[in-house]
């Protein structure tokens, strides 16, 4: 069944929005009425994603609700869930939508209101590892959130229990369930050992 989106010249499906030739905006992307499917915008491309095993939910959940009980406490921003899109490049645009993203109050209170997706990176993403996610595509997509101006990126491998910590293209270190994940420039306070997240 297809999803029709209302564009100024009519109604667009999201067959025609993901198969033509022509680069889709940000607006675009948004347009698309609830479906019940997650998209993602690449360079211009929209790309259906997969909805998440019982594990991946359950970790980014996990991961997710400790941050945001911290964050709201201490009022030091607000945490996202899966479905909030993050415009992070534009002409040709991309937007990226993380398992976890977390945006300081002072980007929140500087931007303001937004009702489309969120204009930048947020300050730290956390992504959980698929089955069937490669190596190469998910190292690629956490330098692009780096290069987007994310300061932290969490790989979360649930298959191998370790979480990857990129905070700059050479500053990676893996960290193994025994470890702490923190981020104490951002998050000071906040800390959680590896291997609760994956209890």
């Amino acid at each position: 069944m297809s999803t029709s989106v209302e564009t100024e010249s009519g109604k667009i499906g999201t067959e025609a929005l993901s198969g033509s030739d022509e680069r889709k905006t940000a607006a675009n992307l948004l347009a698309i009425s609830d479906d019940g499917q997650r998209y993602e915008l690449v360079e211009g491309e929209v790309r259906a994603m997969s909805p998440a095993g019982n594990k991946h939910g359950k970790i980014a959940m996990s991961l997710g609700f400790r941050l945001a009980a911290f964050v709201q406490e201490h009022r030091l921003g607000v945490v996202y869930a899966a479905e909030t899109g993050f415009l992070i490049h534009q002409d040709p645009d991309t937007v990226r939508a993380p398992d976890v993203a977390f945006v300081t109050q002072a980007r929140i209170d500087d931007v303001g209101p937004v009702d489309g997706f969120w204009p930048g990176a947020p300050d730290i993403v956390a992504e959980v590892v698929s089955p069937n996610d490669r190596f190469s595509d998910t190292e690629q997509k956490a330098l692009g959130w780096l290069h987007a101006g994310s300061k932290i990126v969490w790989v979360v491998d649930p298959a191998q229990s370790h979480v990857t910590e990129y905070c700059s293209p050479t500053d990676i270190r893996v960290l193994g369930s025994d470890e702490l994940l923190n981020a104490p420039q951002l998050l000071p306070g906040w800390e959680v050992t590896i291997a609760e997240l994956f209890a």
